[in-house]
């Protein structure tokens, strides 16, 4: 997700882009709250003013669609359609993080205000061979959007308008047990809730209304991938290196790597960068619990030996000690980080398996903050849910 400096730049001397919508302050002085109405307000001015000037056209009849997104000439194919509010709320639909009111409740605000899902969710489910084989239909015929992003990714959109067709997309579905939220939690939270709000203010209730659902793109779990998601320290917690490194003997193998970049290999295995060099954490075995969703994790392991106990970092939610650096900026940007003196230690994880967040999600788990990292992200605006 962009910050506002970015949007605004991204979006400059660019009257269609779809930040003006997801990220109305940027038409606002830098001053402004994030939070004020204004703020809102600029958003469903901005929403409308798309509508009325063409750049969003509304389907004449509801469809589906599949969005396929190409990375290092791997493309993963999702289908775009609407959720159940009720199936959140049930628990159909499966989480594995925790979310933050504050930031949830900004993302319902937005829907409230503009009345509309303007940013897609991003959900993964146990892949269902017929599935592939009618998307692997759709994709032979030619896209209505086909482009390369700046940054790189490729993005390929198709419209499933046919009555057949979208039959069958429906009754392939209703056999799928549950979904997964992959990425999107406080967006897939705030859509929920909003619809549940609805709900409870129409007294006329049907079940039938637009706001019972809300849009998600559902892409089987095999075709994706998670990256590393790293974490930077600002301090020692008042330790020299040579104590610090000391204390890491307790629970980790320690191993200098020197100079070059080094990423873990195998679970199990952390790296670290510290002082120019690099440094191999291999975990003891009385570190982790292979049969347990969260003890298995080496975010868990992170945490419990070395962040906890060592550098006192109870709380990654809150404390102003640690930051997250999602693993596509590269093993240069935490070195960066670490060698300017904002920070002082950089941690690289072994990405966390698709199996394993199905695994805690299945068992009613909840990850660590910060722990999965998707690519390529989703693209705002190339479909939007109104809620009328």
């Amino acid at each position: 997700m962009l910050n506002s400096e970015e949007a605004r730049q991204e979006a400059e001397g660019n009257p269609y882009s779809f930040l003006r919508v997801v990220k109305p302050e940027i038409e606002l002085p830098v001053t402004t709250d994030l939070y004020s109405q204004k703020v809102y307000d600029k958003a469903r001015e901005n929403f409308l003013k798309f509508i009325n000037k063409g750049y969003l056209v509304r389907d004449p009849r509801p469809n589906y669609y599949v969005y396929g997104q190409t990375w290092k000439e791997k493309t993963q194919y999702g289908i775009v359609g609407c959720a159940g509010v009720s199936d959140y709320l049930n628990n159909i639909i499966k989480k594995h993080e925790l979310t933050r009111p504050d930031k949830e409740e900004d993302r319902m605000r937005h829907v409230r205000v503009t009345n509309a899902n303007a940013e897609p969710v991003f959900f993964t489910y146990k892949g269902v061979e017929a599935i592939n084989e009618l998307v692997a239909g759709v994709v032979t015929g030619p896209p209505i959007y086909d482009f390369i992003a700046d940054d790189g990714f490729g993005h390929h959109f198709w419209v499933v308008d046919e009555e057949e067709m979208i039959r069958q997309v429906e009754a392939l579905f209703a056999d799928v047990p549950c979904f997964y939220v992959a990425d999107g939690h406080h967006r897939t939270a705030a859509a929920a809730l909003v619809g549940k709000e609805k709900k409870e203010n129409n007294p006329g209730h049907t079940g039938e209304e637009a706001y019972n659902f809300f849009m998600a793109v559902l892409f089987p779990a095999d075709q994706l991938t998670i990256i590393d998601y790293n974490r930077v320290v600002k301090d020692l917690n008042g330790l020299s290196k040579e104590d610090f490194l000391k204390n890491l003997e307790n629970d980790f193998e320690v191993e200098e790597k020197g100079s070059r970049e080094f990423r873990p290999g195998q679970l199990h295995t952390i790296s670290m960068y510290l002082d120019g060099k690099w440094v191999a954490l291999k975990a003891r075995r009385h570190t982790y619990d292979d049969n347990d969703p969260i003890g298995v994790l080496d975010v868990t392991i992170l945490s419990r030996s070395v962040l906890e106990p060592i550098l006192g970092i109870k709380n990654l939610r809150t404390d102003k000690r640690i930051d997250f650096v999602g693993g596509i900026r590269g093993l240069g940007e935490l070195k960066h980080r670490v060698d300017s003196g904002e920070m002082q230690v950089a941690f690289v994880l072994y990405p966390v398996s698709m199996k394993q967040l199905m695994d805690i999600a299945d068992t009613g788990n909840i990850m660590p903050p910060k722990t999965t990292w998707f690519e390529p992200k989703l693209r705002s605006g190339l479909v939007v849910n109104t809620l009328d």
